[in-house]
């Protein structure tokens, strides 16, 4: 029986790339000179500090720009975190990598499938959604639907058998 899976996978190399691009180009300009704004890498997320709630967004554009750059969709990056302040006058901002479909969005997905009435099911499997029908066109298909769907999610398919 035909299926795939409906992953959300960001590639965490180009991601790495972009966070050593942005701490080159903070400790190059000008702007920067003297402050404390750096960007690190965890292990599923990207710390930004700064001196001001103004410089944590240079940083984040900067970020951004280099993320588009490699190719990486910022939509796997989670920007809805508040901006704490440590120490002193000083920022930071914790955004996470976002990796594996979470429960909300798996549930959307397949009650929207369920609601479609294609002749395909959708089972959620931990942190993907595999989606088994008979024919091909109707994986195509619920592909187009999911996509819809969930437009704030960079979803992809992969493991497509036949």
């Amino acid at each position: 029986m035909p299926s795939f899976d409906t992953v959300l996978e960001p590639n965490l190399v180009e991601v790495r790339n972009a966070v050593d691009q942005t701490a080159k180009e903070i400790g190059t300009r000008f702007d920067f000179k003297g402050s404390s704004a750096r960007v690190e890498l965890g292990d599923e997320e990207v710390t930004l500090f700064a001196d001001s709630e103004f410089q944590i967004g240079q940083v984040m554009d900067i970020l951004i720009a280099k993320l588009t750059k490699r190719s990486v969709d910022v939509r796997f990056i989670d920007k809805s975190a508040a901006i704490e302040k440590i120490g002193g006058d000083k920022v930071r901002q914790v955004l996470t990598v976002k990796s594996g479909v979470d429960s909300d969005t798996a549930k959307k997905i397949q009650t929207a499938i369920k609601q479609s009435k294609m002749k395909v099911q959708a089972a959620i499997q931990g942190d993907t959604v595999r989606v088994t029908g008979a024919k091909r066109d109707d994986l195509q298909a619920a592909m187009q639907l999911i996509k819809k769907t969930v437009p704030d999610a960079p979803v992809s398919f992969n493991n497509f058998r036949d």
